[in-house]
Order: structure tokens, then sequence, then C-alpha cells
């Protein structure tokens, strides 16, 4: 971290197995402007000549599927909170400040998945869908499938009330695993434990998932945290591609 502004993890994948990836830290996002629904070049953690993209995000589960080469004059003015691309030189990026990111990557069939997921998102099961449709669209194995969890609020710091709470009992079997119950109605959310179940019954391996374990709220400098500031002064960029074709 001395040297730069974002977050790589290299037992989940490296340039070595031809991708690209990072979680980012606030000082990543002041120094990049990446506009919504706009690709851009020269993004830190990727190859200068490729293109990121983000997208609006409305915490739902859909996902927007990128396989073809991007330009500066494309547009994409949907709302999703899976991008998904074949695309040698695309990355596909997602904007977090408490909610957890996660990056997919397929080295058997080279497609990757930047996924931005909230409570509702999971409670949805926006992992076990984005995993179904790297298997139906890209004939991806979830037990080839890599997966690396970033930095979001922890079990530390996130609390939930009864509504919230009441939806993952519904949504999530094995929720009492990652719930720590309190008082008043209150109870503490292992988000990012809860991705991971979901990981795990989808088939994905143990070993094939990291985590990085920081949580957004505790770590003021590193991070903005929507929860700790009580408003959204900022929101960390993470990214996953395809390094571009040699020419």
């Amino acid at each position: 971290m001395a040297k730069t502004s974002v977050i790589t993890v290299p037992a989940f994948a490296d340039t070595k197995k031809r991708v690209h990836h990072f979680f980012g830290t606030r000082q990543h996002t002041m120094e990049y402007d990446l506009g919504l629904g706009i690709p851009r070049q020269g993004i830190q953690g990727g190859a200068p000549s490729a293109w990121t993209l983000s997208v609006k995000q409305v915490h739902g589960t859909d996902a927007l599927v990128v396989d073809r080469a991007l330009s500066s004059t494309d547009r994409f003015l949907g709302g999703w909170d899976a991008l998904v691309t074949n695309q040698p030189g695309v990355m596909v990026a997602v904007r977090t400040a408490d909610c957890v990111p996660i990056l997919m990557y397929d080295p058997t069939h080279g497609v990757v998945a930047a996924i931005h997921a909230g409570w509702r998102g999971a409670v949805g099961g926006i992992v076990p869908k984005t995993l179904a449709l790297l298997e139906a669209q890209f004939g991806s194995n979830p037990k080839q499938v890599r997966l690396s969890i970033g930095p979001s609020a922890g079990m530390c710091c996130y609390e939930v009330d009864e509504p919230v709470l009441e939806r993952v009992r519904q949504g999530v079997p094995s929720w009492g695993k990652v719930v720590r119950l309190g008082n008043e109605g209150k109870a503490k959310l292992n988000l990012k434990g809860l991705i991971k179940e979901q990981a795990l019954a989808h088939g994905v391996t143990p070993l094939t998932i990291t985590t990085v374990n920081l949580c957004t709220i505790c770590h003021e400098a590193l991070f903005f945290s929507y929860r700790r500031e009580g408003k959204v002064n900022g929101t960390m960029i993470s990214a996953i591609g395809l390094p571009p074709k040699r020419r």
C-alpha cells in the first residue's frame, strides 16, 4: 500500500494468470474520475490501454454482459449491480462504500465479473445468479471460478434492525451462521460471510475464495463509509479485466 492506492490479492489472480484486478481506496477514487456508464482508459490497476467501465448501481441482482470491444463513444445508461465480460482490454468495475465488492474470474473460459452487493443484493442472490449466468452463457463450472471478496462493512460494525433481519431470515437458509443477535431487535450482520456461504452453496470451492478482511467503517483513512460518515462522500472503485491483446 505504500506505493499504490489500490489493493490486489495475488492469491486470487495476477498478471501471470492473464487478468488484472484491484480493490480501490478513497485515495484511488480521488485520483481518478470514472463517470457512470462511460468507458475510460488509464485507470490505475489495469493496462494503460484498457477500458474501465462502471455503471449506475441500483441494489438489485441484474447483470450487464459486455461481449464486445468498448470505445469512448459508448454509453451504458441502465442500472446493474453485476458486470460480466470476456473481452480482452475491458475492465468491469463497481463502486462501494460499505457494501461488498466481489470479483470473479474463470481462467478456463476467460471471463470475469465485478459485483456490488449490499444486504439487498446479497439476500436477493446476486452472487449465485451471476455464477449461473457465467455457467449458462460462457460454460463456466463454479468449481473453476475464483472469487475475491473485498473490503466492506465488517461484522464488528455492521448493525441491522429487525426489518432487515427479517428479510435475511426469509432469504438466507443459513442466516444463523452470519448473524450475531443483540438487544432490542438489533443484530450484527456478516456480509462477507453471507457472500461466501452463498458461493460455496453454488459450487465454488473454499480454496478458490479469498477475502480482504478490512472493515470500511473501522478504517477511516483508507475507505469511505456511508455508515460512519452519515452520507455518501465518495465510493471506492473495484475492478477486474482481461489484459488487452498483444499487437
